[in-house]
């Protein structure tokens, strides 16, 4: 499982202008059952996507492709985790530490 971090590079008027195609693109992806949440921060400086991927280099490649980062005004930090422990509602994405 992944935390994506978003970060914005450029003033919040820029990301507006791409708020749309990145909603779109959000969209796309929950219905491939990639993305689980996700939301702005606050203060609105970016967001948080949380993610679920075969491997990093995939995320690697979804992240690239957020038209916020084609426009060249957000950033991203990802991280990967073990969800060893979740609610209920999200036992379907339950991990095993690996050996």
């Amino acid at each position: 499982m992944f935390i994506l971090e978003l970060t914005y590079t450029a003033p919040v008027s820029a990301v507006d202008e791409q708020l749309a195609a990145h909603v779109a693109w959000l969209d796309e992806l929950y219905e491939a059952g990639v993305f689980i949440a996700s939301g702005r921060k606050n203060p609105r400086d970016g967001g948080v996507i949380i993610a679920v991927a075969e491997d990093r280099a995939r995320i690697e490649e979804i992240t690239a492709a957020d038209p916020f980062v084609l426009a060249g005004v957000c950033a991203y930090r990802i991280t990967e985790f073990y969800a060893t422990k979740t609610a209920p509602a999200l036992a379907p994405y339950r991990e095993e530490l690996p050996s």
